[in-house]
């Protein structure tokens, strides 16, 4: 069974990542990790995900309900609950801004595949799910029909984006492999 202390550890140390990577700003962004025994940690709301601490971060039970920590938990449990609960063999979710694959989901566009082996082989097809109120139970279903196609990394319309995988460096290297895929389509587009 994982440390929880340590994996709070690591939720700070990715937080950091994606702030220092420019794929959130403010307060944006939220990532949790299953525990286990109906438990899962996520980074709370209203916290700069690069000055995030280990008491920061806040518990929850399969509904969502906060079960610890002091800060209140992130708004968009919702997304990530659904992610847990339709592939078991997920372990972690980020959920962020990067700004070249968020210009693609703001366009409408969907990010065209079968142009670099490192996407196809570490995420594959890129879908766009629909739009909907993020934090709602509506939102968080949009992703359904793509996470049951087998999707790690999704775009979500007018919003951001969100990876996951079975640990939570991978579901960060996802985000991260997209922000960068998405950076070369554009700059292509412009030669």
């Amino acid at each position: 069974m994982m440390n929880e202390f340590d994996v709070k550890k690591e939720i700070c140390e990715i937080g950091r990542r994606i702030y220092q990577a420019g794929f959130v700003a403010a307060n944006d962004g939220n990532i949790s990790v299953r525990m286990g025994n109906g438990h899962f940690l996520c980074t709370p709301t209203g916290v700069s995900k690069g000055f995030l601490k280990p008491a920061d971060i806040a518990v929850v039970d399969t509904n969502g309900k906060q079960i610890g920590g002091d800060k209140p938990r992130t708004s968009e449990i919702m997304l990530h609950l659904e992610i847990f609960q339709e592939l078991d063999w997920v372990n972690a979710v980020v959920h962020a801004h990067p700004p070249h694959a968020t210009a693609f989901a703001v366009a409408g566009v969907n990010v065209p595949s079968c142009i670099l082996p490192e996407v196809e082989i570490f995420i594959g097809q890129v879908p766009l799910a629909d739009y909907d109120t993020p934090g709602s139970k509506d939102f968080a279903e949009t992703i359904l029909p793509h996470l049951r196609n087998k999707a790690n990394t999704i775009l979500l319309a007018n919003h951001g984006a969100v990876a996951c995988d079975s640990t939570l460096e991978q579901a960060y290297f996802h985000m991260e492999t997209l922000d960068m895929y998405c950076r070369i389509l554009l700059l292509s587009k412009e030669i």
